[in-house]
């Protein structure tokens, strides 16, 4: 069982119908060798793309319940791909990095890296993977950084369905301590997380509680760290992005049945949305005026899943015609799951998820659109965070 849905009484048949409708995959030979030595610099600027990207981080969410969580690192300077690195970098850590890797990042000379079943943050070295520290918070989701601190969106409560679960939070975390210094309810198991003129804005689902969705964005004030307004958007929140103009691109994953996902366009001066799109976005990522989606839409009455990849000028906010793939790649891709844009070349990584259980792969695409080279991960790739020199 997996966390991403959030409707848990019927994610079993959601879960059967993604194995009977996913494609079968044709995969090459991996080009890149696993193993190596693991031992990316530190940024020298928090929240900084600037300068060489040496490589990134790979988060494997691993199947709930199965304690499979794992980070993998490619080295560019190596073209080496290195597999479990928080394992071979704590080995007196047992039982490894945990349950559910929900979400990374980079801040500084830190690694945070979100375990959602776990209900911890794992703080790491980012030039060795050793563990830093540890922040536990029950049921935590996605973690983001403003103006030297961190904020983490928490569901708190069990993770099951429950129609009378908590509200969430968000809890203010202070880099150099990683103590949590403030704490703000929000809506009802709140996603993904953005920061902004003084403002905090959170993706609120209600994911919990189906059909009975949340339909806001919390706007936190982060001066007084209270909520001081709920915008109307969409049902059953997730992604969300903000754009070069200050514009939030916010996702709507509906409700799977007669109410489709959706993609929202919200401004930050008026809190309104000023533009919508019929497409689904189960992850999306903005670079240079673009909005790079994936979408991943089960509806039950079909059975089916409906797969695109989109991309959208946010400068015009306009749906482009053509695929962020080119070449006919997306034809033995069976779940595609994340994406993320290198910020120096221009590279669009994406993952595919695949059965759920098995582990995947990581694609590695032109900024045209064209397979650069590809490789295999661990169980559910997810979630990539780019170390830069």
């Amino acid at each position: 069982m997996r966390i991403d849905f959030t409707e848990w009484s019927r994610y079993s048949a959601v879960l059967t119908c993604l194995l009977l409708v996913a494609l079968t995959a044709c995969r090459s030979d991996d080009p890149l060798e696993s193993g190596g030595v693991f031992e990316p610099p530190a940024s020298e600027e928090p929240g900084k793309s600037e300068g060489e990207v040496r490589g990134f981080y790979l988060l494997n969410e691993g199947n709930m319940g199965a304690n499979k969580a794992s980070l993998d690192f490619y080295d560019y300077t190596t073209e080496t791909y290195i597999s479990n690195v928080f394992s071979k970098a704590n080995p007196e850590l047992v039982g490894g990095l945990g349950d559910v890797g929900n979400d990374i990042a980079v801040y500084g000379s830190k690694l945070y890296v979100v375990v959602n079943v776990s209900n911890k943050v794992e703080v790491l070295d980012l030039h060795s993977g050793k563990r830093l520290g540890k922040i536990d918070v029950p049921n935590c989701r996605y973690i983001t950084f403003y103006e030297g601190k961190a904020y983490l969106s928490a569901y708190l409560g069990e993770v099951a369905l429950d129609p009378n679960a908590p509200n969430g939070m968000v809890a203010e975390i202070d880099t150099t301590s990683l103590q949590i210094t403030r704490t703000v309810e929000v809506g009802r198991q709140p996603e993904e997380l953005v920061g902004h003129e003084g403002k905090l804005y959170v993706a609120n689902s209600g994911g919990y509680s189906p059909p009975d969705y949340e339909t806001t964005l919390s706007v936190i004030d982060l001066d007084s760290f209270q909520e001081t307004e709920r915008i109307e958007v969409g049902m059953n929140l997730h992604r969300l992005k903000i754009d070069e103009e200050g514009d939030l691109y916010v996702s709507s994953r509906g409700d799977y049945y007669d109410n489709p996902a959706r993609l929202y366009v919200v401004d930050t001066e008026d809190h309104k949305v000023k533009k919508s799109f019929d497409l689904a976005v189960s992850d999306m990522e903005i670079h240079k005026g673009i909005a790079y989606a994936i979408g991943v839409e089960f509806n039950f009455h079909t059975g089916q899943n409906t797969i695109s990849y989109s991309k959208i000028d946010t400068r015009t906010e306009s749906l482009l015609d053509d695929s962020f793939i080119t070449d006919g790649t997306e034809e033995g891709i069976e779940l595609p799951y994340g994406v993320a844009i290198n910020p120096q070349t221009d590279e669009i990584l994406l993952t595919d998820a695949g059965d759920y259980v098995s582990p995947g792969r990581l694609y590695c695409f032109s900024p045209d659109g064209v397979l650069q080279w590809t490789v295999t991960t661990g169980d559910i790739p997810a979630h990539i965070a780019f170390v830069v020199e």
